[in-house]
C-alpha cells in the first residue's frame, strides 16, 4: 500500500513539467516574432527613412512618359516637366487648426475653409494643391506636418503658348488628353502612340506633326491684324500641302493659351476650322465649276445668260455685281455670278449634282486626327431650287478644313486626300487618295483660279513672282433663322504657284466691316484677299517657293518702287 501511495504523486509531476516547458517555448517564440518585427521595422526605417511624423513622399509613376509633340522641323510644341503635388492623409493629422494655419501661411492661395473640409473627412487621401512650385513643395515639406506630403508627378507644358493651341490641344491635371492632338494620342491614335514607345530606354519618341510653327506664327500675325483692321469678330486660316494633304497651319481666332490652368473656353474660342460649319461660297462655286467641266456639260467656251435674275418658283437668284449680259464660263468665275453658276448646276441635273458632292465627300463628316469635327449642313430636300442655290454655297455649310481639302483635290491633278496633322510623304498620300476629277479638269480649274487673280476678284492676292490663283466668297450669315444683309462671312481660297501648285491657302474673316480704304465695301475682295496676299508674301520664302518674274512682273515692281520713292519725298 505504501508503494502505491508514493507512486501517484510522481506520475503527476511529469505532465506538469512538460506543460511548463511548452509555456517557455511559446513565450520564446512570441519574443522571437516580436524581435523580428522590430528588426524589420528598424531595417525599413533605415533603408527607407520616413518617420510617422514626417511628410510622406510617393514615387513617380513607373510608366512610360507621354510623348513630346514637335512640329515638322522638330520645334518642341508640348513636353512633360517634373512637378510635385501636395496631399494629406486626414487620419494622421494631429491638430487640424495648426495644420491649416501653417499651410495657408506657406501656400497663400489655399482656401482655409476648403482645407478644413478636406482635413476633416474620414478619407485616407485628399489633394491639397496640384502641381506646385519647387519652392512651395520644399516649404511645406519643411513644416513637418504629420500626414502631409507630396507626390512627384508630370506636368504638360506648351513652350509655344498660343501658337497652334487648337491643333496641339491640351491635357487635364492627370495628363489625359482633352482636345486636339493630345486627345488623339490617348484615343483613336493609341496605336500610333504605342508605336512611339521605347520601353528598353524607358522613353517615348516624339509625335511629329505636319504643322510648321513658322508658317503658323505668320498666319496668326496677319489674320490678327486683319481682324483689327476690318473690325471682324473672328477669323481663321489654313495652309495645306496640296500634294500630301499635310496641314502646315491651322489658325482659329480668338484662340487660347494651353498653359493656363483654367481653360473654360468660350464659344468664340472653339476651333472654327473643324468644329464649325460655314457657307463658303468660294469653295462650293469651285466645286460646281469642276463638276460641270468634268461631266462635260460645260467647257471653257460655254456661255450663260446672266442678263436677268434666275426665277425658280417664288425665288429669284441675283448677282451681287450684276453684269446683265451673257457671260462665258471664265467670266462667270471671275465675276462670281450666282446666276451663271446656278445654271451650270441645273444643266448637270439634280441626281448627278448630288452624286458629285458625295464623290468629293461633302455629304459626310470629315474625320482627321483632331477629334473636334462637325457634320456638313445640307438642304433638307434636294429640289431644283436646292440644286441652284447649293451651286453657289447658299444653304450648304461645311467645315472650312473639309472645303480646303476638296479644293486641293481639284487643283492637284484630281486626287482627294484626307487632311492630316501628322507628317506624311507624298507616296503615302497618293496611296490613300481618291480620284475625283480628271487631270484635264484639274488643269482647267488651275487656269480659272489663276485668271481670277490676274483679272478678277482675287487680284489683291496676286503677289508678284508667286503666281497666285484663287476664288473669293462673301456669304450672308444666318441670324435668327434669316439671312442678314449686314453680317457676312468673307473668304478666300487659293493656291501658289499656280503653274504647279504646291500650297493651298484659306482665309476667313467673320463679319468684317468697311473702312475708308475699301470705299464702303466689306466683301472678300477688299479684306480676305489682301490678307491672303500678305500671308503668301511672308510664307512663300519660308516654304522654299522661289519667285519667278515675268516682264510684266518686273514692270509692276518698277512702278511700286517709284511709288515708294514718291511717298518718301512727300
Amino acid at each position: 500500500m505504501t508503494d502505491i501511495t508514493t507512486d501517484q504523486p510522481q506520475g503527476e509531476e511529469g505532465p506538469r513539467k512538460l506543460r511548463g516547458q511548452n509555456r517557455i517555448r511559446l513565450i520564446g517564440i512570441c519574443f522571437g516574432i516580436a524581435f523580428l518585427a522590430i528588426a524589420g521595422q528598424l531595417t525599413r526605417l533605415t533603408v527607407f527613412p520616413k518617420l510617422e511624423d514626417e511628410p510622406a513622399r510617393i514615387a513617380v509613376e513607373d510608366r512610360l512618359p507621354r510623348p513630346d509633340i514637335v512640329d515638322r522641323n522638330g520645334v518642341l510644341l508640348a513636353t512633360d516637366v517634373a512637378v510635385a503635388s501636395l496631399y494629406a492623409d486626414p487620419s494622421k493629422i494631429i491638430d487640424i487648426d495648426e495644420a491649416i494655419e501653417l499651410l495657408t501661411a506657406t501656400v497663400p492661395d489655399l482656401d482655409a475653409r476648403e482645407l478644413r473640409r478636406k482635413l476633416s473627412t474620414a478619407k485616407r487621401f485628399a489633394w491639397l494643391k496640384r502641381q506646385v512650385s519647387p519652392e512651395e513643395r520644399d516649404a511645406v515639406y519643411n513644416l513637418g506636418i504629420p500626414g502631409v506630403g507630396y507626390v512627384n508627378e508630370r506636368r504638360r507644358v506648351y513652350p509655344q503658348g498660343r501658337l497652334g493651341s487648337h491643333v496641339v490641344g491640351y491635357v487635364d491635371l492627370d495628363t489625359k488628353g482633352i482636345a486636339g492632338i493630345e486627345k488623339f494620342l490617348d484615343g483613336q491614335g493609341a496605336l500610333y502612340t504605342a508605336s512611339l514607345a521605347e520601353p528598353a530606354e524607358h522613353k517615348t519618341a516624339p509625335a511629329q506633326m505636319s504643322i510648321d510653327i513658322r508658317v503658323q506664327a505668320a498666319m496668326i500675325d496677319e489674320i490678327s491684324n486683319a481682324i483689327m483692321k476690318f473690325s471682324a469678330i473672328a477669323g481663321g486660316g489654313i495652309v495645306m500641302d496640296i500634294d500630301t494633304g499635310e496641314v502646315l497651319s491651322l489658325v482659329s481666332l480668338p484662340d487660347f493659351n494651353p498653359n493656363d490652368e483654367e481653360k473654360n473656353l468660350a464659344k468664340e474660342q472653339q476651333n472654327k476650322m473643324t468644329s464649325g460649319v460655314y457657307e463658303l461660297g468660294s469653295v462650293i462655286k469651285a466645286v460646281t465649276f469642276a463638276m460641270a467641266l468634268d461631266y462635260g456639260t460645260a467647257t471653257l467656251e460655254s456661255s450663260y445668260d446672266a442678263r436677268f435674275p434666275l426665277v425658280i418658283g417664288s425665288a429669284r437668284i441675283n448677282d451681287f455685281h450684276a453684269q446683265r449680259r451673257v457671260l462665258t464660263v471664265p467670266e462667270v468665275f471671275t465675276n462670281s455670278s450666282n446666276i451663271g453658276t446656278a445654271k451650270m448646276a441645273l444643266e448637270v441635273g439634280l441626281e448627278r449634282h448630288q452624286e458629285f458632292l458625295k464623290r468629293v465627300g461633302l455629304f459626310e463628316r470629315l474625320q482627321t486626327e483632331l477629334p473636334e469635327s462637325a457634320r456638313p449642313l445640307l438642304p433638307r430636300r434636294w429640289s431644283k431650287l436646292a440644286t441652284a442655290t447649293a451651286a453657289f454655297g447658299h444653304g450648304f455649310a461645311v467645315q472650312p478644313l473639309q472645303g480646303a481639302a476638296v479644293v486641293a483635290g481639284l487643283l492637284n491633278g484630281g486626287h482627294l486626300m484626307t487632311p492630316t496633322f501628322l507628317k506624311r510623304s507624298k507616296e503615302d498620300a497618293l496611296a490613300m487618295a481618291q480620284r475625283i476629277v480628271s487631270p484635264e479638269t484639274s488643269e482647267k480649274m488651275r487656269y480659272l483660279f489663276r485668271l481670277n487673280a490676274t483679272d478678277g476678284s482675287a487680284s489683291k492676292a496676286d503677289v508678284i513672282g508667286y503666281r497666285t490663283g484663287g476664288k473669293t466668297g462673301t456669304a450672308e450669315k444666318v441670324v435668327n433663322g434669316r439671312y442678314s444683309k449686314e453680317k457676312r462671312l468673307a473668304s478666300f481660297i487659293g493656291a501658289f504657284p499656280m503653274d504647279q501648285p504646291r500650297y493651298l491657302l484659306l482665309v476667313m474673316l467673320d463679319e468684317p466691316k468697311a473702312t475708308p480704304e475699301t470705299y464702303g465695301f466689306a466683301t472678300a475682295g477688299w479684306n480676305a484677299v489682301p490678307t491672303a496676299g500678305k500671308i503668301i508674301e511672308r510664307i512663300a520664302p519660308m516654304l522654299g517657293v522661289e519667285p519667278v518674274f515675268t516682264p510684266e512682273d518686273v514692270e509692276k515692281l518698277a512702278k511700286l518702287e517709284a511709288q515708294e520713292k514718291k511717298k518718301k519725298t512727300q
